[in-house]
């Protein structure tokens, strides 16, 4: 599994799917355009500013809310390649794994800009700007499988022509 290396974008505890991605914005002919509106009523500067790779750093229960997957698809299409927060909703949790965002369940410090270095296979994120260093339970191999084939759909694909 690669290392995942981002600026951080920071946020407290108990953000919601709909703070992620707002209800109106799940319209069918929006699903290939759900990053840009990615927090758009709480930060909306924040589309235009999201590089590739970046990383949410969050407090407790990350994606509560409604069950809709649309919100880790928006992270995602958005450019954000992980989230680490104290704790996970448990759906969002799933559905993240689903389409192959890599979710890290720890307390770290970290503030707005700075940088991370994610490695999922050691089970480690770095903060690079201060040095500092934690450690997080690894994923379980099937786990870690459906991330890297991209997340479920694609691992079906694999394994269909692995069969074949």
């Amino acid at each position: 599994m690669k290392n995942i290396n981002g600026r951080v974008w920071r946020f407290g505890d108990h953000v919601d799917t709909d703070q992620i991605i707002p209800a109106e914005r799940l319209l069918s002919d929006n699903n290939d355009r759900l990053g840009e509106f990615m927090f758009e009523k709480v930060r909306p500067e924040m589309t235009k500013q999201v590089q590739q790779g970046d990383v949410i750093v969050a407090g407790k229960n990350f994606g509560c809310g409604s069950s809709r997957e649309h919100a880790p698809r928006a992270l995602m299409q958005a450019g954000i390649t992980c989230v680490v927060a104290e704790s996970f909703a448990r759906i969002f949790y799933r559905n993240s794994i689903n389409i192959g965002l890599v979710l890290v369940e720890a307390k770290i410090d970290a503030r707005e800009g700075d940088v991370l270095s994610v490695d999922v296979e050691k089970g480690t994120v770095r903060n690079d700007t201060t040095g500092k260093e934690w450690t997080f339970p690894q994923y379980p191999k099937y786990i870690k499988d459906l991330i890297q084939s991209g997340g479920l759909m694609n691992r079906i694909k694999e394994a269909k022509r692995c069969t074949r």
